[in-house]
């Protein structure tokens, strides 16, 4: 029970890869995982369906005001705060992505939430976790980071700036000593609404999408939340002490 007694929260957890994480860490002994998200509905019928000690806060990633606001209830209400899982993330507004398409606006729009979210949430839970004593932050980015992504040049390029991101932030926290680490995790494809909105960027067929897709995996099949979910369990937990700055590729072979 590597997460015993101890207080979570997951961006963008109200569904798919986050709602997996959530329930990974409440069945390895958290005492408390808070899951965040835009849709009031969507994360009550989330943080229910995890069941005891899982609890939904709306949150918007965007909103610098909103993270100190979020942590400082999550302190206040559970004592302190362990893990922070940056997930929230959209890989499209609607729009073309591609260079000579993609409008300022939506590469505006797609950095907020990919990346501007992902910089908020490390810099306020920096400060609560440092006055505790210490934390871990696991950042979701993804192989399109490792990659070219002609048909979503948005996606990919802040998923890409997480990832020195998150080793600037590791760095700095070591160099301070303030026992905070922070690392990434990169899934490729995987099984859900997010990963078939990918898919229709290539192909509106989103099976035979999936089947060119997967000629390119080396193990030749989708990831799935709970592939993604151990990678972030580990990277929390003190199994990876010594684990700070790091990208776990969860691709099945892609991306490396």
């Amino acid at each position: 029970m590597r997460f015993t007694d101890q207080v979570v929260v997951i961006s963008g957890g109200t569904g798919g890869i986050g709602t997996a994480i959530a329930r990974r860490l409440l069945d390895e002994g958290s005492h408390a995982v808070v899951v965040t998200g835009r849709d009031e509905r969507r994360g009550t019928a989330a943080a229910g369906a995890l069941g005891a000690g899982a609890h939904f806060r709306p949150q918007d990633v965007t909103d610098e005001k909103g993270w100190s606001v979020l942590l400082a209830e999550v302190v206040e209400r559970f004592g302190r705060l362990d893990v922070l899982v940056n997930n929230a993330g959209t890989a499209t507004d609607g729009t073309p992505q591609d260079i000579g398409s993609i409008s300022l606006q939506s590469w505006h729009r797609l950095f907020a939430t990919n990346l501007d979210g992902v910089l908020l949430g490390c810099r306020a839970a920096i400060e609560v976790m440092a006055a505790a004593g210490g934390g871990s932050i696991v950042n979701v980015s993804s192989t399109a980071a490792l990659m070219s992504t002609p048909r979503f040049v948005a996606y990919g390029a802040a998923k890409a700036a997480v990832t020195q991101l998150t080793k600037s932030v590791a760095v700095h926290c070591a160099r301070l000593g303030n026992e905070v680490r922070c690392n990434s995790v990169h899934p490729s494809l995987i099984g859900t609404d997010l990963g078939d909105d990918i898919l229709r960027m290539f192909d509106d067929d989103v099976e035979r999408a999936r089947s060119t897709y997967l000629a390119r995996v080396p193990m030749g099949a989708l990831g799935t939340p709970t592939d993604v979910a151990a990678a972030v369990a580990y990277l929390a937990s003190t199994d990876a002490a010594y684990v700070t700055g790091a990208q776990l590729v969860v691709g099945g072979g892609l991306g490396v």
